[in-house]
């Protein structure tokens, strides 16, 4: 690939200009190029870098493109420590100071929320991240990096993490199982602190979901979190999925386990039983009984509205615990949820359910949906033989 020429010297030329300008900066750093070449030229180079991050330096994104420039037509395998060098300065540079600089280095585009003055420049910044061949394994160090950066100016949104994006990286830069897991626990994270919740609950299940029944022990801290997460989230309804997730599995006879397994199937009170054995569990995961309770009635309402298209109010203030007169306000409520759709029959005192969505969906389920697009797929055969048979006729 082409790289970038900020100014028109040799690589070897490009150093020493580096070396002078860090050392008139008050760097340790001697002005002659090293005899080990450019990547030794390189190390020292970005030992000392920082010393322009300290300060509003109006050249330090030159001084920054200079090195990324030399650091892109370095042979890869020179390219991995030299890059998490180059990252960990980034890294280190005060919070705030210039993340216009450090998301530039990466691979996004700076946004003037960021409330920072920006360098116009007649050469657009060639980024680390997209310089470097697909494949290469640094792009991991500079990826993960990208993520911090991102996370701590509440960025995120501006940086790649489509999921399936991510795991074709995964698969390029050929990851170890820890590298692996360490990529995805770190934008998880990330992702949680910037309000991203549907998309950290979906690395999240990613994460859970590459561990084995060998290492299903090792995620116990995340399979954890994600329940509790997952379980706080006021949008999120629907658990049956993380039951399947092998650390989820090896929790099985825990408190946390069984909390989960009564917001996957169980009503309201189950969860009553639970809490008034278990205050003290509850409270120490940091969720609120409230919240829960509100969510458990919605779920109740849920189980109740597929088995029974008509519900009288009568059980609904028995299976949910509520007076008569909040009944109607509960309903309307649910149906804003969009989990259950129904009307409510005041004068027969009922809700009457057209549709509700099933908080498990097994094997049951799965034959009850072959049966009714079998069912609409005999109506349209019917509806085409009579469109025939009117028009032959």
């Amino acid at each position: 690939m082409s790289v970038p020429a900020f100014i028109d010297i040799t690589e070897e030329d490009q150093a020493s200009e580096l070396r002078s300008y860090l050392k008139s900066k008050g760097a340790e750093i001697s002005e002659e190029n090293s005899e080990g070449g450019l990547h030794v030229d390189l190390a020292h180079i970005i030992e000392v870098c920082d010393i322009c991050l300290k300060e509003d330096d109006k050249d330090v994104e030159s001084v920054m493109n200079s090195i990324v420039s030399l650091l892109l037509i370095l042979e890869t395998e020179k390219q991995e420590a030299l890059t998490e060098s180059l990252c960990e300065k980034l890294l280190k540079s005060r919070e705030g100071e210039r993340p216009s600089l450090r998301l530039q280095l990466g691979c996004v585009k700076p946004k003037p929320c960021f409330r920072v003055k920006y360098v116009n420049m007649a050469s657009r910044l060639r980024n680390l991240f997209h310089g470097m061949e697909e494949n290469a394994p640094a792009r991991y160090i500079v990826y993960c990096s990208l993520i911090k950066v991102a996370a701590s100016c509440n960025a995120i949104q501006y940086i790649p993490t489509d999921l399936d994006q991510v795991r074709k990286w995964i698969s390029d830069w050929n990851l170890t199982v820890d590298k692996k897991h360490h990529v995805l626990r770190l934008l998880y994270e990330a992702l949680v602190d910037c309000k991203k919740s549907d998309a950290a609950a979906k690395i999240m299940v990613e994460l859970l979901g590459s561990y084995t029944e060998d290492n299903a022990s090792q995620a116990r801290v995340d399979a954890h979190r994600c329940i509790v997460r997952a379980l706080n989230d006021q949008n999120t309804f629907l658990f049956d999925h993380l039951l399947a997730l092998k650390p989820v599995r090896f929790l099985e006879g825990e408190h946390i386990h069984d909390l989960l397994t009564i917001f996957v199937s169980g009503k309201l009170a189950a969860y009553v039983k639970f809490y008034q054995n278990n205050k003290d569990f509850i409270d120490s995961l940091g969720l609120s009984h409230e919240q829960n309770t509100a969510k458990m009635r919605l779920l109740t309402l849920m189980g109740m509205a597929v088995e029974n298209k008509e519900i009288s109010f009568d059980t609904l203030q028995q299976e949910l615990q509520i007076p008569e007169e909040e009944v109607e306000a509960f309903v309307i409520d649910a149906v804003r949820t969009k989990m259950v759709y129904c009307k409510i029959d005041q004068t027969q005192r009922k809700v009457i359910v057209s549709h509700t969505t099933h908080r498990t969906f097994g094997k049951q389920q799965w034959q009850q949906l072959y049966d009714s697009l079998n069912s609409w797929k005999q109506n349209l055969n019917q509806v085409r033989n009579s469109l025939l048979s009117l028009s032959t006729a």
